[in-house]
């Protein structure tokens, strides 16, 4: 396996292993994330440039079905998650946070 494969599947497994490790008991809304180094890493170079590309791509898609969805009277809802939601996820939530990190906390 070259080096790129292997960097990504260690990468991988330690997100995983630390979700797993991180899913405690108690609400995770009011849990303070503080996510390792190599999910830092690891949402860097793979989850976010993903993201972005979702973004665009389904910002494309709703373009096209938007008459289909204007017809159907859910134009808010396709927008909402075909560019809303893949937007908030790369741009405003914490790096290397697993849950919705964009949420507002007390």
């Amino acid at each position: 396996m070259n080096p790129f494969r292997t960097l990504v599947v260690a990468l991988l497994l330690g997100i995983c292993a630390s979700a797993a490790a991180s899913s405690g008991s108690g609400d995770p809304r009011y849990a303070i994330q503080n996510p390792p180094a190599y999910a830092m890493i690891g949402d860097l170079l793979i989850a976010r440039p993903l993201l972005v590309v979702a973004t665009v791509i389904g910002a494309g898609v709703f373009v096209v079905s938007l008459p289909f969805t204007a017809l159907g009277g859910g134009v808010g809802d396709a927008g909402q998650a075909l560019v809303v939601d893949p937007a908030k996820a790369a741009f405003v939530r914490c790096l290397g946070c697993i849950g919705e990190g964009f949420e507002q906390r007390e």
